[in-house]
C-alpha cells in the first residue's frame, strides 16, 4: 500500500503531514496491515530528518507559484507550472499510490493534478479558515475534505467536508514542566511570556517585543523564538536596546526550539504571543491564554480570519498589525496578566477549541480508502 503526501514547503503544511504519517504508521503496526510505503512530493524537503524518522521518501518536483502581487517571477512561473504537472504525472504514473493526501499550497498542485488525471483517490486538509486556491480547486474531486476552522466548511462542498482540527505531532502536544526552568535559565516565581515569532512575517512582532522589553522584564521573563534567520540580528539589537537594563537576563532569545524545549516553554508559559498560522492549534492544545497578531497581507487575509475565529471562541485577544506598537503590546500584556479570571476563561476556551485527534481522524479516512482501493 502506498500513500503520497503533498503540500507547500512550509511548517504549516509539513508538520501536520508528519503528524498524520505518525498515526498511519502506528495504526498499520498495531493492526498488522500489509506493508505501507509513504512518500512526500513537494518542491522543498523542509526537514529531511523528520521524513527519515517517519519512513517517508521524498520526491522533488519543482513548480511555479502564482503570486497575488506583481512580479516578473509570475511570468516565468507560468511556464514552470505545466512542466511540473507533467513531471508529477510521470512520477506518479510509475509510483501509482493508492491515495494522495494534499495539504494545500502551490507545491501541492502538480501531485493533485496528476491524481486527478490518473483517477487516484484524494483527501485534502485545509489548515486555514479560508481555503487556499489549490485546495479550493481540489475540493471538486477530493473524496474527503478535512478542515481546521468551522468557517471553511461554508466555502467547500459540505457533503464531504468534516471539521477535525489541525494535526499536531505527539512530540509537542503535551506541555512539560520537569526541568524546564533549569534548561531555559528561568527564575522561580516570575511569570513567563512565550513569544512565537517564527520565521515568516515575524519581524514586526519581534521588534515590538524587543522595544517593549525594558518594561516587560521588570515584571516578566520572556522566552522569544525569533526564527533562525533572525536570531543574530535580534541578539545584536538586544545588546543595544537593553544592555544597561539590570534584569536583561530575563529576556531569552532562541532562533529555534526543539521539541523538548517547545514543550517545556509551553509548560511554564503564562501567556503566549504568536502569529495566526497553524501554531494556533498547538496553543489551543496546550490550553494557554494568548495574544494573536495576524499577518496583514496573508493570502486571502486568512491569518486575520484565523485569529478572529479563535477570538470568537474566547481563547485569545487579537492585535492587528496596523495597531501594533510596543506600548500597546506591553499594555495588553499587563492587562491580561493582571486579570487572572480572564486568563482562566481563555484557557478553558482554548481547550474546548482544540481537537487533538485530528491526525487520527484523517489517518482513519486514509486507511478506509486503502482498504477499499
Amino acid at each position: 500500500m502506498k500513500v503520497l503526501f503533498t503540500g507547500g514547503g512550509t511548517g504549516g503544511h509539513f508538520y501536520p503531514i508528519i503528524a498524520i504519517a505518525q498515526e498511519l504508521n502506528k495504526r498499520i503496526e498495531k493492526e498488522h496491515f500489509p506493508e505501507l510505503r509513504l512518500y512526500f512530493m513537494s518542491d522543498n524537503v523542509y526537514d529531511e530528518r523528520l521524513l527519515f524518522e517517519n519512513g517517508i521518501a521524498f520526491i522533488k518536483v519543482k513548480t511555479g507559484k502564482v503570486r497575488k502581487y506583481f512580479s516578473i517571477l509570475n511570468i516565468l512561473d507560468v511556464f514552470k507550472i505545466p512542466i511540473a504537472a507533467i513531471h508529477a504525472l510521470v512520477r506518479i504514473l510509475f509510483l501509482f499510490p493508492d491515495v494522495v493526501v494534499g495539504k494545500g499550497g502551490y507545491a501541492s498542485f502538480p501531485a493533485l493534478f496528476a491524481a486527478r488525471v490518473l483517477r487516484i483517490p484524494v483527501i485534502i486538509h485545509e489548515s486555514d479558515s479560508v481555503p487556499g486556491r489549490t485546495n479550493q480547486w481540489a475540493s471538486k474531486f477530493a473524496e474527503k475534505i478535512a478542515v481546521s476552522y468551522p468557517e471553511a466548511i461554508e466555502l467547500l462542498p459540505k457533503e464531504k467536508t468534516a471539521l477535525v482540527g489541525n494535526p499536531i505531532r505527539k512530540e509537542v502536544l503535551t506541555p512539560s514542566t520537569e526541568g524546564a526552568r533549569e534548561l531555559l535559565g528561568l527564575e522561580e516565581n516570575v511569570p513567563v511570556l512565550f513569544v512565537l515569532g517564527g520565521s515568516q512575517g515575524a519581524q514586526i512582532v519581534n521588534e515590538a517585543i524587543l522595544q517593549g522589553t525594558p518594561e516587560l522584564v521588570q515584571n516578566y521573563q520572556i522566552i522569544h523564538q525569533v526564527g533562525e534567520n533572525n536570531v543574530e540580528e535580534m541578539k545584536k539589537l538586544k545588546e543595544v536596546i537593553i544592555k544597561d537594563i539590570k534584569l536583561r537576563d530575563r529576556y531569552k532569545i532562541f532562533g529555534y526550539l526543539n521539541n523538548e524545549a517547545m514543550r517545556m516553554s509551553a509548560g511554564v508559559a503564562d501567556l503566549i504571543i504568536s502569529r495566526a498560522g497553524s501554531t494556533i492549534f498547538e496553543i489551543a492544545a496546550w490550553g494557554i491564554p494568548s495574544i494573536i497578531i495576524p499577518i496583514t497581507n496573508s493570502n486571502k487575509d486568512h491569518q486575520r480570519k484565523n485569529a478572529y475565529s479563535y477570538a470568537r471562541a474566547g481563547a485569545c485577544d487579537v492585535i492587528e498589525e496596523r495597531n501594533l506598537t510596543p506600548h500597546l503590546l506591553v499594555s495588553e500584556i499587563d492587562r491580561l496578566m493582571k486579570d487572572t479570571g480572564r486568563r482562566e476563561e481563555m484557557s478553558r476556551a482554548a481547550k474546548e477549541f482544540s481537537k487533538v485527534d485530528a491526525a487520527e481522524q484523517i489517518a482513519e479516512q486514509i486507511v478506509n480508502i486503502l482498504l477499499k482501493h
